[in-house]
């Protein structure tokens, strides 16, 4: 992600944020994304965003990119090996975006 800051989390995760976007509407697939991010209080991995909710990667990528939402990168143990988990959080952005429209 060029131009993107990746400070680290507390927790040892990569946070991701980008600029916030110019534009204050948001598409209907944008919108249901960051539906399903704001009612995640724990953040949703990037593969359930894709596999069980249908979201295309572009998409989800450019949630992060315009600022609405940001991905952090935690590193986990799992049968021994070592495994990289992208979950994917709304910013106040987002949500602000969702009020915005709603």
């Amino acid at each position: 992600m060029t131009g993107a800051s990746s400070p680290r989390h507390p927790r040892g995760a990569i946070t991701r944020r980008c600029p916030v976007m110019s534009k204050s509407r948001v598409s209907a697939e944008q919108r249901r994304a960051l539906e399903l991010l704001a009612s995640s209080p724990h953040r949703a991995t990037k593969r359930l965003l894709v596999v069980a909710h249908g979201f295309e990667t572009d998409r989800i990528a450019g949630l992060v990119r315009s600022g609405l939402a940001a991905e952090e990168l935690e590193v986990r143990k799992a049968g021994g090996k070592t495994i990289d988990v992208v979950r994917v959080k709304i910013t106040d952005a987002g949500r602000k975006a969702l009020h915005a429209e709603g």
